[in-house]
């Protein structure tokens, strides 16, 4: 129904998925793919999680026109599929006229994300505002505005989220309109609809109030040649930290006792950054600071100071390299991580850090807002959450990334590839409450598949580290099976124990969006590759007859 699947983001449903066998239908949603992949090779692209009712399917889809420089001439839209007769068929398409945030600040298109909540479809509008539409017929029952006006200078960021009683929470960014990224933003605001339509908002200032203001100095990052830091006591240069805002894609969370979570960075300083509780009257509760929380840079996770890819010789141990402090979780533009709210109340978030080869740190934070823990990834990643036996699992990716220096860009300093003791590889990893590992799930296929236009396959080895998984919210069963989706093509099922319990080709998926992940009420699994949603089980005989397969 939303991010995650419930206002908590866990991930995770009530009953069992089927084993993924067939392919039972796809759809192409984003018609512009090899346009976006043709500069950078890559896609870069957020797209929305499955919306699943029943037998009714929620999609975004693109249409329009696609300018490399500027993401905002597409007309982004939501298509209503339903299964019939065993057939995925699309009913009706209604445009928006949501816009992305304006280009330069993000090498990520932003996320369009709408929701289902109280027998509607909510989808992001222009202005800061929403469409609320009929879900049987697509028609626009409201425009909800929570401004004095329509001021295209405002944005939807990131995904909406809808608690139990139907009230719908987002958040807005209001951009210099000539200079977005250069200029300090002229407002951010969270809001808050309820079922009648009626909507309240606060300001990012108001609910951050022990963070820095706009004009304050904020610790930058060293410009000097590497290898970092310049010395044991070297300091980098300030620069205004720019107004507190919301992360572009991030979704809020919401408690069962109506509190909301969002994560909030400084316009300027991704590194001064915030866990944010607010009540359900949308008055500030608490702030938690992402600053300073980790200690495992310099000798711990990169190479010994003095040698490729470690910290110059003399380096403190644990600090970032880049600022000689320790380590800060970054609320990056690029990513989807959303705060998840654990059975225990607890609340963990996915943040950026460059110093570990890129691989970020999931930070764990009590219902409080004390600093509890972190682990070793946390990049794009909104986690699911198993519950089982009175307790709870937390599931991630773990992507070791190869093509990365460890934490800076020349290679002479921070040369591409990995050491011996911490080599490239890929995992899905479960874990305890505390972070402890219970599991790990390797990535070891080796071949690039393609189907052929007669559907056959044709394979060929050439990844001998195995493949990325391009997940960003994966989904858990009630048996704690694990669905992800991976580059190379595949969607995989992992069972509570950490085994393969099967997988399914799709098509090849080098340099694909990362993209979530969705289970419906009758254990089908909704996956996405290269722009095209693929819905995957194990059908009947009679099923599988009436679906051509």
């Amino acid at each position: 129904m939303q991010w995650g699947n419930d206002s908590q983001h866990t991930g995770a449903i009530a009953g069992a998925a089927q084993t993924p066998t067939t392919i039972l239908a796809s759809y192409l949603y984003d018609p512009f793919v090899s346009q976006e992949t043709q500069t950078t090779g890559s896609l870069l692209v957020h797209y929305q999680v499955p919306l699943v009712d029943g037998d009714d399917v929620f999609m975004e889809t693109k249409s329009g026109t696609y300018d490399p420089g500027d993401w905002q001439v597409q007309t982004f839209n939501i298509a209503a599929l339903r299964w019939t007769n065993g057939q995925l068929t699309q009913r009706w398409v209604t445009p928006t006229d949501w816009k992305p945030a304006p280009r330069g600040g993000a090498f990520f298109e932003p996320v369009f994300h709408p929701i289902l909540a109280n027998n509607s479809v909510y989808m992001p509008a222009a202005g800061g505002t929403l469409l609320q539409l009929d879900r049987n017929s697509g028609a626009v029952i409201r425009r909800i505005n929570p401004f004095p006006s329509i001021d295209t200078s405002i944005y939807v960021a990131g995904p909406l989220a809808s608690d139990a009683s139907g009230n719908v929470v987002y958040n807005t960014i209001q951009f210099d309109t000539q200079q977005p990224w250069a200029v300090d933003i002229r407002g951010a605001w969270l809001v808050k609809v309820t079922p009648a339509g009626t909507a309240t908002r606060v300001t990012y200032a108001s609910i951050t109030p022990n963070a820095p203001h706009a004009g304050d100095a904020c610790l930058g990052v060293f410009t000097t040649s590497a290898p970092w830091p310049p010395s044991p006591t070297a300091v980098p240069p300030s620069l205004a930290c720019g107004s507190q805002r919301p992360g572009l894609n991030a979704a809020p969370a919401i408690a069962s006792d109506g509190t909301i979570y969002t994560v909030s960075r400084a316009h300027f300083v991704s590194r001064t950054a915030y866990l944010v509780a607010v009540n359900s009257d949308l008055t500030p509760k608490w702030t938690s600071t992402f600053r300073d929380r980790l200690t495992d840079g310099c000798n711990v996770l990169l190479p010994p100071n003095g040698t490729p890819g470690g910290c110059r010789s003399g380096a403190l141990t644990g600090v970032d390299p880049a600022d000689n402090r320790m380590g800060s979780g970054r609320v990056s533009d690029d990513s989807t991580s959303s705060p998840v709210i654990a059975p225990d109340g607890s609340i963990y978030f996915g943040a950026y850090t460059r110093y570990n080869y890129s691989q970020g740190h999931t930070m764990h934070f009590s219902a409080a807002g004390d600093f509890l823990g972190a682990y070793r990834f946390g990049w794009d990643i909104t986690p699911s959450i198993w519950q089982h036996g009175g307790g709870y699992s937390v599931i991630i990716k773990e992507n070791h990334y190869g093509e990365l220096g460890s934490y800076c860009d020349d290679p002479n300093v921070c040369p591409h590839g990995r050491t011996a003791s911490d080599p490239e590889q890929y995992l899905i990893t479960r874990l305890s409450p505390s972070l402890d590992i219970e599991w790990t799930f390797k990535s070891t296929n080796t071949q690039s598949c393609r189907r052929l236009s007669n559907g056959t396959i044709t394979c060929a080895t050439d990844h001998p580290d195995g493949f990325e998984w391009c997940v960003n919210a994966g989904a858990v069963d009630a048996n704690g099976t694990t669905y992800v989706n991976s580059e190379d093509g595949f969607l995989y099922a992992i069972d509570a124990s950490g085994n393969q319990l099967g997988r399914l080709f799709l098509q090849l998926a080098i340099g694909a969006a990362y993209t979530p992940l969705s289970i419906d009420a009758k254990g089908r699994v909704y996956t996405q590759n290269d722009g095209r949603l693929f819905v995957v089980g194990t059908p009947s005989v009679a099923r599988r007859r009436a679906v051509g397969h």
